[in-house]
């Protein structure tokens, strides 16, 4: 009844009505509210609509689809093979699809379609494997960029190795948190061999020293990756080297040298099959048969024996405390013992081991350098920082001694003698630093209804009347005319100060004294600067006016 009232209504409408009710009976389908007889009529009808020539109408039908897991598996696999806009709706969110379907899609699909297929939040490995092998670096970086697919190692392998060329999807595989440390290694061995192809082409170096340049820097990379990988990591990455044929004699002696020791020691042991412990101690004795014979199963070149052996002795007696160097400097010991080794070699023989040697010379000598150099260079900053705190630092508090206000002495330049000052008890005070090293102080006035405590120097500058602010500019440019001679002539005794017996009690804290409110603001106003006085004159002037 249902397919028939279906047919009959839409049979003369439009393809906007017909997509309003495919979609309409889609949704009831999957409501699950209908009777059996009813849901068979209406799966019917839906397969039906496939064949419907206005592609609205099937677009309608994978919208409303898409997502459910009840909806009829013939529809969404017939609708996953349409045209590409229609088709991308089921391949991304469909969970009905399987592996075998989506794989299928991958194979007979275009880019557009296996890019959808590799944005699914639930996308396995067998169906990323399809996508690196057949899929273009638009459905790659897409795959790459998905961090809920699961991509198997020889997938990302593949997809270096097929289109790693592209900047952006190595960008993308690089921000993977679960990208494995082969595939880091074969990313920067691709990079190495573009720069060196890069310079053949423009004409900067040549073809052989172009290729040894990217051997060289292939080598150092998996050097600096060995030293962040793990035990497994590690296995990993040499097993890696020598299925590329990458595993070679120059790796093997760059990472002596360069202090890689567990590096070295897993390679070996891969070499010949030991185990490692039993590869390390070996390495332990190198003037022994057991490490040559080591060298040799190994099936390392006999001329690299010498070189190995001088350099793997300075690193034991260095572990055996015997010469007590370490670090860089050890590196290039062990660098120049294995020169000093070659030295007696035939110079035919070992020509292109000794200028390996020297190379490796000069790049640790370069090492040393720069870590020199950075050291200097973070030492100068924690001076510069340290100098900067001190500057900044708050003024010490000053210790005063709690004299008496006739007991305090100052520096007469009349008479150019020290003698007591006597004045009256409400203007005594004690001499104070200058006014700019005092700024922000407390400011105590007669009595506690006469305090100023100000919270900024814009409460001071408020209070303050228009002759204070001429009597403090006045007082300041009397500060800065010079100095005279503080002694007119000489004195037949030394000067002295005379301090009453007891000696009086040392306080912390300024002794409070008495003094009219109009002398503290001048003092406030004496510890502010000068800038700041003009510029509050002048923003009370512009705002009177």
């Amino acid at each position: 009844m249902i397919l028939r009232q279906f047919l009959t209504l839409t049979q003369n409408a439009s393809p906007e009505r017909r997509a309003e009710a495919a979609g309409a009976l889609t949704r009831s389908y999957l409501q699950g509210t209908l009777g059996p007889e009813a849901a068979w009529e209406a799966k019917t009808a839906l397969l039906a609509l496939l064949d419907d020539p206005a592609a609205a109408v099937r677009r309608a039908l994978a919208q409303a689809c898409a997502d459910s897991d009840q909806a009829p598996r013939p529809l969404i696999v017939a609708l996953a093979s349409d045209q590409p806009d229609i088709a991308c709706l089921v391949l991304a969110r469909s969970p009905v699809l399987m592996d075998a379907d989506l794989v299928d899609c991958v194979a007979m699909g275009c880019e557009e379609t296996r890019t959808a297929v590799a944005g699914r939040l639930d996308l396995s490995k067998p169906v990323a494997a399809a996508l690196a092998e057949v899929g273009g670096a638009p459905s790659l970086i897409a795959l790459a960029q998905n961090p809920f697919a699961a991509i198997g190692t020889p997938a990302l392998l593949r997809m270096v190795e097929r289109h790693g060329d592209d900047a952006t999807l190595r960008q993308a595989l690089l921000a993977r948190t679960d990208l494995a440390i082969e595939v880091r290694h074969a990313i920067v061995t691709l990079i190495a061999e573009q720069l060196s192809r890069f310079g053949q082409d423009a004409g900067w170096i040549s073809s052989e020293r172009g290729a040894r340049t990217a051997r060289e820097a292939r080598d150092a990379a998996a050097l600096a990756l060995s030293d962040e990988a793990g035990e497994a990591g590690l296995a990993r990455l040499v097993a890696h080297l020598r299925v590329q044929e990458q595993l070679t004699a120059g790796l093997m002696l760059r990472a002596v040298l360069s202090l890689r020791l567990p590096f070295a020691e897993m390679a070996l042991a891969e070499l010949s099959g030991l185990s490692r412990a039993r590869v390390a101690g070996l390495m332990r004795e190198p003037h022994g048969a057991g490490f040559s014979a080591l060298h040799r199963r190994a099936g390392l070149p006999e001329l690299l024996l010498p070189a190995v052996r001088a350099a793997l002795t300075v690193w034991r007696d260095s572990n055996d405390g015997r010469n007590g160097i370490d670090g860089p400097r050890l590196a290039r010991s062990m660098i120049e013992a294995a020169l000093t080794a070659c030295e007696t070699l035939p110079f035919a023989e070992a020509r292109g081991l000794m200028a390996l040697l020297a190379r490796f010379e000069a790049e640790a000598a370069r090492d040393e350098a720069r870590i020199l150099a950075h050291e200097q260079a973070e030492a100068q900053a924690r001076e510069t920082v340290e100098a900067a705190i001190l500057l900044t630092a708050p003024a010490p508090v000053e210790v005063v001694a709690a004299t008496a206000p006739s007991e305090i002495l100052v520096l007469s330049p009349a008479s150019a003698t020290l003698e007591p000052n006597m004045p009256d008890a409400s203007t005594a005070w004690p001499l104070a630093p200058r006014p700019e090293d005092r700024i922000g102080a407390t400011v105590v006035s007669a009595g506690p209804d006469a305090a100023i405590v100000p919270d900024s120097a814009e409460i001071v500058l408020a209070g303050l009347a228009d002759a204070i602010i001429a009597q403090f500019m006045a007082d300041r440019a009397a500060a800065s005319a010079p100095i005279p001679a503080l002694i007119a002539a000489p004195s037949p005794e030394p000067l002295t100060a005379i301090v009453p017996e007891p000696l009086p009690e040392i306080l912390v804290a300024p002794k409070r004294i008495a003094r009219p409110r109009a002398i503290a603001v001048a003092v406030a106003a004496g510890m502010i600067p000068e800038h700041l006085i003009l510029s509050y004159r002048a923003d009370r002037e512009r705002l009177a006016a």
